[in-house]
């Protein structure tokens, strides 16, 4: 088999993926129990959010649910409707309608699998941990300010940005507070996060939540209920696809094929960092996000993703294997055909305080902390990203993030960059021709990156020099060199030429040569005999320079 066919299929399921629910298949049963209860009303209400209803968001759940953890490249991921989809998906109804955002759905997914093929996802690994670690908390901040009115027991928003919901909620919870939702709130993640110091390996989420209901139950309170549930999944169709659609959906299509990206991979790799022996296939996960969008618009559903709150509750749950995910699908559909009442009692407010734990358990204090005291451009990088997140979207949080840590990780490389002078060689001479060397011959080593960054102040340095006959430019330290470093050096030779001054290039790598090989001042100095390989070689011609000069 060809190298492309074996990467091919390293991108589907095999009997690896299943080994590790050999060994505690109880545990992730329980683990997909928990998921499950957390993700039904977050899964009802973003299926309402999104315009198509509650309906289509339990069934996103299901069948995304199901699919992502079959094809998937996380053993602990967990995929469903997410609020950050709504965003872009609420502009798609109201113009086109259930059909449009049917079609983007399956748009996007032919998107994510071309990236999985194309083998991107592999790239998210050289995300910087500064950027990883202000996601996850900024996230963590958000599921917090989403859950504040359930927490509160009251109605949420309509706005945009979870910040505004958060202080709506306040304000209604203010003018008529609720002590009861939150007690019972307050109380389910207490239980939790105090439970998990002592005995981490109960289902403390599913335990919490049930004496919460019993509690709500046993004081008869007007409490906000998850509610009925739809009965059943829809029967596939595909006659919402309309080709005289494509043009004016693809922008839409486009931002969710980016959402869903990057939100499943720094999902992914959040997952891993909280587990232990995790280590996800960044294309097998875009693989299976794409495959899940291609599925879920047949049966009704909305666009899907990784969802980074329910997959912190999976491993928080204590999940070891793909069975937990592939479990808390089943159940879910199980809770629509069966057990759609008991569900339906169930307080908003529990709910709310198994996300509260969940937000306080992912925000690791120990690796910010670190984060912070190791550099002041890892600092700004955290925080930036952190406060993006919070106060706009995860995908603008992700772009501002790298982009700031690019433009640190430029400024960190251009000052390690730099022209030095150094002695022409160690030998003993006689100190009236040390002199005469020291004063017309100059040796500069050029040290670390000659890119754009860098690349002026390389110019300043080499062109600052008195009355010299001989500039040797030793290269063999050179890391790199970019079109723009290549330009501005072959505007210092010219330069000193101009002065001058003859200049000869020493130690020039292979891997240079095709960018120096475009400059005109590289054909002219090897057409007149002034490149070598060597820097003793040379030294010793421009002795034979000065010499002939001073005959």
């Amino acid at each position: 088999m060809s190298a492309a066919g074996r990467a091919a299929l390293a991108l589907f399921p095999g009997r690896a993926d299943w080994r590790a629910a050999k060994h505690s298949p109880g545990r992730d049963l329980l683990a997909g129990l928990t998921v499950a209860i957390v993700a039904l009303p977050l899964a009802l209400a973003f299926g309402v959010a999104s315009g198509l209803g509650a309906g289509a968001g339990i069934t996103t759940a299901v069948i995304a649910g199901a699919v992502a953890a079959v094809f998937g490249g996380s053993n602990l991921q967990v995929s469903g409707p997410t609020g950050a989809m709504t965003v872009v998906l609420l502009p798609v109804v109201h113009s086109f309608g259930m059909a449009g955002v049917l079609q983007v759905g399956v748009m996007a997914g032919l998107l994510l699998l071309v990236l999985a093929v194309s083998g991107v996802g592999r790239y998210v690994r050289y995300l910087p941990a500064s950027l990883v670690e202000g996601f996850t908390a900024g996230i963590a901040v958000v599921i917090a300010l989403q859950q504040l009115p359930n927490m509160l027991g009251v109605p949420q928003g309509d706005q945009q940005q979870v910040w505004a919901i958060a202080w709506d909620a306040l304000l209604r919870w203010a003018a008529a507070p609720d002590l009861v939702s939150v007690a019972i709130a307050l109380g389910v993640a207490a239980v939790i996060l105090i439970g998990a110091r002592f005995k981490p390996a109960l289902p403390l989420s599913l335990v919490a939540v049930a004496l919460a209901t019993l509690a709500a139950w046993l004081m008869h309170t007007d409490l906000p209920l998850v509610g009925a549930l739809p009965a059943g999944i829809p029967a596939p169709t595909a006659d919402f696809f309309d080709p005289a659609r494509l043009s004016a959906l693809l922008p839409s299509a486009l931002a969710v094929a980016a959402l869903a990206a990057l939100e499943s991979l720094l999902c992914a790799t959040v997952a891993d960092a909280m587990s232990v022996g995790q280590k996800h296939n960044p294309d097998r996960e875009l693989l299976g996000q794409g495959l899940a969008n291609l599925v879920v618009p047949l049966f009704g559903g909305v666009p899907a993703t990784a969802a980074i709150a329910r997959t912190a509750v999976n491993v928080r749950a204590g999940a070891r294997s793909r069975l937990a995910s592939l479990s808390h699908a089943g159940i879910l559909l199980l809770f629509i055909l069966v057990a759609g009442q008991v569900v339906g009692v169930i307080p908003l407010a529990a709910l709310g305080g198994v996300l509260l734990a969940t937000t306080v358990q992912m925000i690791q204090v120990g690796a910010i902390r670190s984060i912070v005291k190791s550099s002041r451009a890892d600092a700004v990088v955290l925080l930036v990203t952190f406060a993006v997140t919070v106060a706009v979207d995860l995908v603008t949080a992700v772009v501002v993030g790298l982009v700031l840590a690019g433009i640190l990780a430029l400024r960190a490389v251009a000052k390690s960059s730099f022209v030095e002078r150094v002695p022409l060689d160690t030998g003993d001479h006689l100190r009236e021709e040390q002199s005469l060397l020291d004063e017309r011959i100059v040796a500069f080593r050029l040290d670390g990156a000659l890119f754009f960054g860098a690349a002026h102040r390389f110019l300043l340095e080499l062109t600052d020099v008195g009355e010299t006959a001989v500039v040797i430019l030793r290269m063999g330290r050179l890391t790199t060199v970019d079109a723009t470093g290549a330009m501005m050096l072959d505007d210092a030779i010219t330069r000193l030429e101009r002065k001058g001054i003859i200049v000869l290039l020493s130690g020039v790598k292979p891997g240079h040569k095709k960018v120096l090989d475009a400059l005109g001042s590289k054909h002219r100095l090897t057409a007149l005999g002034r490149v070598f390989a060597l820097t003793p070689q040379a030294i010793a011609h421009a002795r034979e320079l000065v010499g002939v000069a001073r005959d």
